[in-house]
């Protein structure tokens, strides 16, 4: 593991060369983390997910996007005064509602601002953008943490990123969960391409065989291909970490999971999307394209 690690740090571009822009002309790209089903560790894989990319010297900003259970700062131990609501009613800054949790990740807690945000005016809604694309300049990515299953919201957050991460797990209901999201979202014009993580797995071969289910249905039915970025092992410090409210590639920096989720990310550096379009839509086409699915 130690020389794939290696072999991946070798490809990874650096910051300069992301995306293979000149930076002041870079745009933020766009990821959902989506599951098809709760209960998958979702939420949990995006926080760590984040904070790896963010030890690779990627600039990142997490957006909790999951309207009924959000719960990224309470998985990094923190309060959030503000959230999105002190936003959308111009109470507050996009920069005054950004918090920093653990390892100074920035972070947008959704809260009851969630909500609002599906049934805003026109007026508000360039509103919004404009206050998230202030921010979202000097971010690298932004990564929405979306609701679990195939809510109408959910939907929209997908279908408008550049890129989805969906999580899933060995049980046979994530892995009938999971297929069925990205059948519901194929159907969607335009489709935002997908990348798998299995979670909690005993080892390599387990995820492969996961994996292989999912993309083999794919493949057949939907004549689209869902690669496997990574998978994290089955681990107790896992455990320990959300008991004590601190991510475990903080808490247990050298555990199985946290070597999991290192290397995942390396390969998200260094092996790019290759469906999809080249360019990345910045939040502003983030915001044309959720527009265009809420109609």
């Amino acid at each position: 593991m130690k020389d794939q690690a290696a072999s991946l740090r070798s490809m990874v571009p650096s910051r300069d060369g992301i995306n293979g822009v000149d930076p002041a002309k870079r745009s933020s790209k766009i990821i959902t983390i989506a599951s098809g089903k709760g209960g998958v560790g979702k939420s949990n894989f995006t926080l760590n997910f984040a904070l790896a990319l963010q030890s690779l010297g990627r600039k990142v900003l997490v957006f909790d996007a999951d309207i009924g259970m959000a719960n990224i700062d309470i998985l990094m131990g923190t309060s959030s005064p503000y959230n999105l609501y002190h936003l959308l009613y111009r109470q507050k800054s996009i920069q005054e509602i950004i918090q920093l949790g653990a390892g100074g990740l920035p972070y947008i807690a959704g809260g009851s601002g969630m909500k609002e945000l599906f049934s805003l005016s026109d007026r508000d809604l360039e509103f919004f953008a404009q206050q998230v694309e202030e921010i979202a300049q000097e971010m690298d990515y932004v990564i929405f943490d979306t609701g679990a299953g195939l809510s109408r919201e959910n939907m929209k957050f997908i279908g408008a990123a550049d890129e989805c991460l969906i999580v899933t797990t060995p049980e046979p209901t994530s892995i009938t969960d999971a297929y069925a999201l990205v059948k519901v979202m194929h159907g969607q014009e335009n489709a935002t391409p997908f990348r798998m993580i299995v979670n909690r797995v005993e080892d390599e071969q387990e995820a492969q065989r996961v994996a292989e289910k999912i993309a083999g249905v794919a493949k057949r039915f939907l004549q689209t291909d869902i690669p496997l970025l990574g998978y994290i092992s089955e681990d107790i410090q896992v455990v320990k970490a959300v008991k004590r409210q601190v991510p475990f590639s903080l808490a247990f920096p050298n555990t199985k999971a946290s070597r999991d989720i290192t290397r995942l990310a390396l390969r998200y550096l260094a092996v790019p999307t290759t469906t999809g379009s080249e360019t990345l839509t910045g939040i502003r086409g983030f915001m044309r394209k959720w527009l265009k699915k809420t109609t």
